[in-house]
């Protein structure tokens, strides 16, 4: 039995699911995944027997839980070093952990009007001024990190780390809703997208059985 259990919420839906199992993927972790599907009546009584924080993910570690996708980012970059979890000089390690803390705070209007849905694609839509802003704001963090760190490999550090974990349900955002963004960035997402634990994720998200209807259509 692995002694690293890792909990999740339906992965063509929960973006915040994607960056902690990607974490995870990235550290070389063998962990065991448990999936809790939202908005169902069983779910507020699975959320409080696995969180803290009654949200998804949650790594289980032995007796340790760890909840908040980037709290999992750091602790596993501890946990497994040589895994490269950040970029391993000091700047670009600056850098990459700002940007992941401003998305973790941040973008609410991107959040709000163009939502994660792999399954679905809605060009055109969500694009309300202040969403547009938040893509802008994205499409000038990739360009920035690409141009001075990313010389090592398609990423936006070079080689995949932490920060495109993060940024990664950004780019399925962006296939699904199609925002206007520089033709210089399609190399990145077309990286992201079609990185082998993306694929796997996004295999594994169309075959599940569970839809959540408010999600499954744009807003009018």
């Amino acid at each position: 039995m692995s002694e690293y259990t890792l909990y999740i919420g339906n992965r063509n839906y929960s973006s915040w699911s994607l960056r902690g199992w990607l974490a995870c993927k990235l550290a070389g972790l063998q962990f065991k995944e448990v999936v809790i599907p939202l908005d169902r009546p069983e779910t507020p009584a699975l959320l409080r027997e696995a969180s803290p924080s009654l949200r998804v993910p949650v790594l289980k570690h032995g007796d340790l839980r760890v909840w908040d996708s980037l709290a999992i980012c750091e602790y596993l970059a501890e946990l497994s070093p040589r895994a490269g979890m950040w970029p391993a000089d000091r700047a670009a390690r600056a850098h990459a952990r700002a940007i992941s803390a401003e998305l973790h705070a941040g973008f609410a209007e991107l959040r709000k009007n163009m939502w994660m849905n792999i399954r679905a694609r809605f060009p055109g839509k969500g694009r309300t001024h202040k969403a547009l802003a938040d893509v802008a704001r994205v499409a000038a963090i990739w360009t920035e990190a690409r141009r001075n760190y990313g010389a090592g490999g398609p990423f936006l550090f070079g080689k995949f780390s932490a920060a495109d974990c993060m940024y990664a349900p950004v780019v399925t955002r962006f296939i699904t809703w199609e925002p206007p963004l520089p033709d210089a960035l399609r190399p990145y997402i077309d990286a992201v997208w079609s990185h082998p634990f993306m694929a796997d994720w996004r295999e594994k998200a169309i075959a599940e059985p569970w839809s959540l209807p408010a999600y499954d259509r744009p807003a009018d």
